[in-house]
């Protein structure tokens, strides 16, 4: 069964309450009940992990569409290719995110709750801000308020201002507000997060260091779900590319 099929069913044994529990329960038709108090605690499994952050995806995506005031063609046509969801359950998706949209409760719960699961693990919620701007600019513009969103759940998930603007970089390269294009490949020394006076050596430490914490393998053994590797191959590839410039720029072999 894929993870969507999992989100979708409820998934009898599903052990994580608060908000996220309460939505799948109301989706499901059930009371998922909450096994554990605190979703962040670590005895949670990977599965549990794999629904959570699944469901977080559709339900900040609908809030982030809430905020913006509207859901484009084009943003429903990136959530269905980049996340490979089965046609058979796009219904049950929709679902969801029509739950997640109908209800009056921000979005905050919902970050924090997941922030909270994956706490020591920012990678993984790199991964979802990534999903959050892969759908943002999938209609080749981008609203401010989308923009604003996504930084404000970085800063609930515990991230900083610079590790917001990093990202940004990472996932968005240089757009040009809301008209919608890039003007060539992002800054390759915020993509590494090193300053430009960096040695040679800490150049390639960081740079091995980030290959080993974003590899997908490394992701979903976190709790990241498979069918998300899409998103974090590119990051990767991102990364890479990111290094192969400073290389070619420095002259390093």
């Amino acid at each position: 069964m894929s993870i969507w099929g999992k989100v979708i069913g409820g998934v009898t044994g599903f052990a994580v309450g608060g908000p996220i529990g309460a939505l799948i329960g109301a989706v499901a038709g059930h009371h998922v009940v909450d096994k554990k108090r605190d979703a962040g605690e670590a005895r949670i499994g990977n599965a549990d992990k794999q629904i959570a952050f699944t469901t977080a995806v559709i339900v900040l995506a609908a809030k982030m569409a809430k905020a913006d005031g509207h859901v484009t063609r084009e943003e429903v046509q990136a959530f269905k290719q980049v996340f490979r969801i089965p046609p058979d359950e796009m219904a049950a998706v929709g679902k969801i995110f029509d739950e997640a949209k109908r209800r009056a409760d921000g979005y905050e719960g919902y970050a924090e709750q997941i922030g909270s699961m994956f706490r020591g693990e920012p990678q993984v919620l790199e991964e979802l801000l990534g999903a959050l701007f892969h759908i943002a600019k999938a209609d080749g513009k981008i609203h401010p308020k989308e923009i604003e969103f996504v930084r404000r759940v970085a800063l609930l998930f515990g991230f900083s201002e610079h590790d917001f603007q990093r990202l940004q970089t990472i996932y968005l390269g240089n757009w040009q507000g809301t008209d919608g294009h890039g003007s060539g490949a992002p800054d390759a020394y915020e993509v590494l997060d090193i300053p430009k006076d960096t040695s040679d050596a800490e150049v390639k430490a960081a740079y091995r260091k980030l290959a080993r914490e974003n590899h997908p393998d490394t992701l979903m053994a976190k709790g990241m779900p498979e069918e998300f590797i899409d998103l974090a191959n590119k990051k990767l590839a991102t990364i890479n590319d990111a290094y192969d410039r400073v290389k070619k720029e420095r002259g390093i072999s």
